[in-house]
């Protein structure tokens, strides 16, 4: 799981950028150990239908949408003929859609419309990057729904893909995910992704401006995963007991009401 890359990301973006040319020596590291990136919808394709996959498949994800994708992670991804997939949040990107909530530098629509054209899955990501979990009925039915909606005007074709802003999502997002036409989603977990998760709760491993080449050979080997998440998970695990307390909140007072 990507975000940003960038050479001189702003102070919002910066800890889950990537240097361009890390990113180029990652890409690099995955062909000469014989993977081979798939995008999620063949991914999630091949498990629905046992159907046969390359001996080493990876999947190679961006979130939000931010213009590095297109500058400088697209020439290193054509270099090895990798897919990849682009989780975009539509109205953090730059044009006729745009809230003016986008972090750093996003994409335009011409600039996803050329990683569409050279091979690039795009997915949704919501339409303003809220925490799902968190928002009314309404508000995630207006989320998924624009978010879809946007995407096939602009692009043509309906995404089948989804991943969740900030990696939360609950049974009722991922129900209203389904509902919403996305036949898969992605989490983060910090994990692998593996058939026995389930369609809609798919893991997978953050790389980060401090991701050195030896910790990421370790992530796509699937080692060392627990020890190198461990302060991550711990610290998930307090922050959903609040956000837990909040939503018991909000219930408790949308009743009253």
């Amino acid at each position: 799981m990507y975000h940003s890359v960038a050479r001189s990301p702003n102070a919002a973006t910066r800890a889950l950028s990537v240097a361009p040319e890390a990113f180029a020596e990652q890409m690099a590291l995955l062909h000469d150990r014989g993977f081979t990136p798939v995008g999620t919808a063949r991914l999630a394709a091949a498990w629905r239908s046992g159907g046969p996959l390359p001996e080493r498949p990876v999947l190679i994800t961006f979130d939000d949408g931010y213009e590095g994708v297109h500058r400088h992670a697209l020439p290193a991804l054509a270099a090895h003929g990798f897919a990849s997939t682009l989780f975009v949040s539509t109205g953090w990107l730059r044009g006729a859609h745009d809230t003016g909530g986008g972090l750093d530098t996003m994409l335009d629509w011409d600039q996803v419309r050329e990683l569409a054209g050279a091979g690039t899955e795009i997915g949704g990501h919501s339409h303003t990057h809220p925490q799902l979990d968190q928002v009314t009925d309404a508000a995630l039915r207006f989320e998924l729904l624009r978010c879809r909606e946007i995407i096939t005007a602009e692009l043509g074709s309906r995404p089948a893909s989804f991943a969740y802003p900030y990696g939360y999502s609950s049974t009722r997002v991922r129900r209203s995910v389904r509902a919403a036409g996305f036949a898969q989603s992605l989490a983060v977990g910090n994990g692998l992704a593996r058939r026995r998760q389930g369609p809609y709760a798919l893991q997978r491993v953050t790389v980060r401006r401090t991701t050195g080449i030896e910790e990421f050979e370790r992530l796509v080997e699937g080692r060392s995963l627990a020890r190198a998440f461990a302060r991550d998970r711990a610290l998930t695990k307090g922050y959903a007991l609040v956000r837990r307390a909040r939503q018991v909140r909000r219930k408790a007072i949308r009743s009253r009401d």
